[in-house]
């Protein structure tokens, strides 16, 4: 009986046109054995190059069309209106956080970052939780897949952030993979390599 009304729930929802909110799947509690993620790092890009190429990242997913909105503050401007309020788009940006130097504890039950020794972020193996900036709600999960640790964040607008760290060359080098997601599913991933200081 609960398996045929759960079936008219979701036949409904599909014809009705909505979609049920993605879930992010939880990661690993679980290290690997030989993980070598703690310690002091410092990037190897130009820091400023690696800000901009964030920016068009999140410019690329966001679902801002932003010749559109180009024209209508232009048109806004020849008329002699007051500036249209800015479309916005996703804002799961907003929860990653950049450095030159990362700086990264171990616990029992999670990592630390240090990002330039200005921001902390703290993860916990194996979480899924909801967490935000201001209004900006997301869902957050983080923890192992294989020898990367994983963190993944969603916004309500279904935009997308993961990150991967994963060390390399016998523990001298760290890869740090972003990957912006628009709700269309459109990708574009930025890679970050620091050395181990």
């Amino acid at each position: 009986m609960n398996t045929n009304i759960s079936l008219l729930v979701l036949l409904s929802l599909v014809l009705s046109g909505c979609t049920a909110p993605e879930l992010l799947l939880r990661k690993s509690h679980d290290a690997p054995s030989n993980e070598t993620l703690p310690g002091q790092w410092i990037m190897l890009e130009n820091i400023d190059n690696a800000k901009r190429d964030l920016d068009r990242a999140i410019r690329a997913t966001n679902d801002v069309d932003e010749k559109k909105e180009n024209r209508r503050f232009n048109s806004a401007q020849k008329k002699g209106d007051h500036a249209p309020r800015p479309v916005v788009g996703g804002l799961v940006h907003v929860f990653l956080k950049n450095g030159k130097m990362l700086k990264i504890t171990r616990t029992e039950t999670g990592l630390f970052i240090s990002f330039d020794r200005s921001i902390v972020e703290e993860y916990h193996f194996g979480e899924a939780r909801t967490i935000s900036v201001g209004a900006v709600r997301a869902q957050r999960v983080s923890g192992w897949e294989g020898d990367q640790f994983v963190v993944e964040t969603l916004d309500d607008e279904r935009m997308k952030l993961t990150e991967r760290y994963q060390v390399l060359d016998n523990g001298s080098r760290l890869r740090r993979q972003i990957t912006f997601r628009s709700k269309q599913g459109e990708e574009v991933t930025n890679v970050q390599t620091f050395r181990r200081d």
